[in-house]
């Protein structure tokens, strides 16, 4: 029988660690990596059977890396606080990783936002991994390092993406920052050209190649919004090269 270890940052998260740790119950160790939260995320998470770390936080991919070495598992899940685990992604899971056909798996994750799941701006992202020799990389949209081959689950996660317009842009804005970083340590950098052109295209890739359309206004707004978070990246490393920041 394979075992399984659940990894869950988190930083400020009342609202959404109760019913986060509820979901992932089945799991035979449950990680909770917590930035110092200043208020009682850290006394809900104590109610229930999991092991608590706590590290400043820097980056996200450290963060992981350091919950990483605690785990004791065959295999990994990585959940955030606002995501969820449905019974039949929970089953689904228990299935695979005790009949396994690759070594790690993406899972789909579409928006939740508006009050309605956006099917078609969803994303796949490895979460389920074998624990042998992985690690993450990067300070924000983090790239999970692992060996072998990857499937994909048929089952999604709900995550409850955006907690409200303005947390929705101030997410994007900090993102901003993390990757204006990274661009900078890879010696890129920006021009007039990519302030223009590069949100054009990231409206246009959400709305229409990835059908966003479809899903109404809020489809719209994210398009919207992922836009100004490509637009924020530039003005930021721009900000960055002439030393504003």
């Amino acid at each position: 029988m394979q075992t399984i270890t659940v990894i869950i940052p988190a930083y400020n998260e009342r609202d959404y660690i109760q019913d986060c740790l509820q979901s992932v119950s089945f799991a035979n160790q449950i990680i909770l990596i917590d930035s110092f939260s200043t208020d009682n995320t850290v006394e809900i998470a104590e109610k229930f059977n999991c092991e608590i770390l706590q590290r400043k936080f820097d980056n996200f991919s450290n963060q992981k890396n350091e919950a990483i070495k605690h785990a004791t598992s065959n295999w990994i899940l990585f959940v955030d606080a606002d995501e969820r685990v449905t019974q039949k992604l929970k089953f689904e899971i228990l299935e695979t990783i005790n009949n396994p056909k690759h070594d790690a798996y993406k899972i789909k994750f579409p928006h939740f936002y508006m009050n309605r799941f956006l099917y078609h701006t969803e994303n796949k992202v490895v979460r389920l991994v074998m624990n042998t020799d992985i690690h993450f990389e990067g300070l924000v949209h983090e790239k999970l390092i692992h060996p072998g081959t990857v499937g994909l689950l048929k089952n999604f996660m709900i995550h409850y993406t955006y907690k409200g317009l303005f947390h929705y842009i101030k997410k994007k804005d900090s993102y901003a920052w993390f990757q204006a970083k990274m661009a900078k340590d890879k010696n890129k950098s920006a021009n007039y050209f990519h302030l223009v052109f590069k949100p054009i295209y990231r409206f246009f890739h959400t709305y229409i190649i990835r059908r966003g359309f479809m899903d109404g206004v809020p489809g719209l707004a994210v398009a919207s919004i992922d836009a100004y978070g490509v637009f924020s990246r530039y003005v930021k490393m721009i900000l960055i090269d002439k030393g504003l920041k």
